[in-house]
């Protein structure tokens, strides 16, 4: 959380574990067009690691990231970007840090263009 409340900018990275448990963080540049507003995962960090975890390494279960300015909540622009996987999100922001899973939206999955509609779920985050 100090790395993240130290930065102008969205800090981003990978989570890895169990379904249940994330075990390692593995911090990645945010190669977004404009990092103060958005992040985006350096794409070489994020097929190495899928790459490993393909080989036996530990298993890539979501990823983290900041909001500078924000709440711990997921932003309308994540929710644009979050595929309805079940993968964890770690938002730090306002002082606090909140995990959510991406589910899918089965309200929304009969309207036109909503078929990957996506709903955040918050989960139980233990910090130990």
């Amino acid at each position: 959380m100090a790395l993240a409340a130290a930065a102008p900018d969205e800090i981003c990275g990978l989570l890895f574990g169990q379904s249940d448990r994330i075990e390692a963080m593995c911090r990645a540049a945010n190669v977004a067009p404009d990092p103060a507003r958005h992040f985006e995962l350096d794409p070489s960090v994020l097929i190495a690691a899928h790459r490993a975890a393909r080989a036996g390494g530990p298993q890539v279960i979501g990823h983290y990231h900041s909001h500078p300015s924000g709440v711990a909540r997921p932003s309308v622009t994540d929710a644009a970007c979050a595929s309805p996987d079940g993968s964890l999100w770690l938002i730090v922001g306002g002082g606090e840090a909140r995990l959510w899973i991406a589910q899918p939206d089965d309200g929304m999955e009969n309207e036109p263009g909503n078929e990957l509609a996506v709903r955040f779920v918050e989960a139980m985050l233990d910090i130990r």
